[in-house]
């Protein structure tokens, strides 16, 4: 048969498909997200996430030095205090839990580069966002919160803050303190496409910040909206994000590959607690292999259009960059 177009020819073999592959991956893109709560000696396993573990201050070191050494370089810290109060003050106190774990993660390991998630909901003692005006969260009033956590996780050694709360006007707020505090140079990674997804689930139980009353969709976003998104991109990138964040990542691949090609700025996909307890359940169960379909989805989000990843499989995807299975 006489065929000019023989889009097989460039399949033959692993090295030339490695050769003309399209999306390409690299280690120094993936960021790992890790739990630092109250207490000594804690390394405790996080019953719906296996294989995910809260750690103390004093053993964040093994894990830290672990990513590290398989080519992670970057973390996103959130802290699980002990105390718990109406106004989240946990979150921008000086020595509050994810400030000393700051602290601690400069000392443990100089090269890790260090992403505070800047919100109230792990702090607060009814689970919201924010500061409450009767049932809902204020939003005006949460801004200066906002503002003094991320100002807080800087001073404390942050290199990079983001706020995941979904409040109107926050990374105007957290750009002007900054700006004004002489961190003209810190940047600010916008959770600005969060949706109310009930991938979160396993994140609450890992993060203790399940709302005590009601639920969070007069902030975070109806999943059903598309031009919603681009609209809270482009309000972010305008106060001032340097990164936009579309979350979660495995079932918004539209979403990412849309504000892709529509900003300037590098964008960000988090896959979140629930792809994660999916794919362990599943592979427990020997219904699909774990590290192939973590690879799969990876890809998938960085072909949609994804700079930085954010993946409770980061160590483990580094590992299949380093054999070459995928990047």
């Amino acid at each position: 048969m006489e065929l000019i177009h023989r889009p097989r020819r460039l399949r033959g073999n692993a090295a030339l498909r490695k050769m003309v592959r399209e999306t390409r991956m690299d280690k120094s893109s993936l960021v790992y997200p890790m739990f630092v709560a109250e207490g000594s000696n804690l390394k405790e396993e996080i019953h719906s996430m296996p294989g995910q573990y809260r750690y103390s201050v004093d053993r964040m070191e093994e894990k830290l030095i672990e990513l590290y050494d398989a080519g992670v370089s970057s973390v996103m810290i959130f802290g699980i205090p002990s105390e718990k109060d109406e106004k989240g003050s946990g979150a921008y106190a000086s020595d509050g839990i994810v400030q000393k774990a700051f602290r601690k993660a400069g000392e443990a390991c100089p090269g890790m580069y260090l992403i505070g998630d800047v919100c109230m909901c792990e702090y607060t003692s009814h689970g919201h966002c924010g500061v409450l005006k009767g049932q809902e969260v204020d939003n005006d009033k949460t801004l200066e919160l906002l503002a003094q956590t991320a100002l807080s996780q800087v001073q404390a050694g942050a290199h990079m803050v983001a706020p995941s709360d979904m409040m109107d006007g926050r990374v105007a707020a957290i750009r002007r303190i900054l700006d004004e505090y002489g961190y003209v140079d810190t940047p600010i990674l916008s959770y600005a496409v969060k949706f109310a997804s009930s991938f979160y689930g396993p994140f609450r139980d890992a993060a203790d910040s399940a709302p005590a009353f009601g639920d969070r969709k007069s902030y975070q976003m109806d999943y059903h909206n598309r031009r919603e998104a681009w609209k809270e991109a482009m309000l972010d990138v305008e106060e001032g994000a340097d990164i936009i964040m579309v979350k979660p990542a495995m079932t918004y691949g539209d979403l990412i590959r849309e504000i892709k090609d529509g900003t300037h700025i590098p964008v960000a996909s988090y896959s979140v607690s629930g792809e994660y307890a999916m794919v362990k359940a599943a592979a427990q169960a020997g219904f699909v292999d774990e590290s192939s379909i973590m690879c799969e989805m990876a890809v998938s989000a960085y072909r949609a259009g994804t700079d930085l990843y954010i993946s409770y499989f980061a160590k483990e995807l580094a590992e299949c960059i380093e054999r070459g299975i995928i990047g």
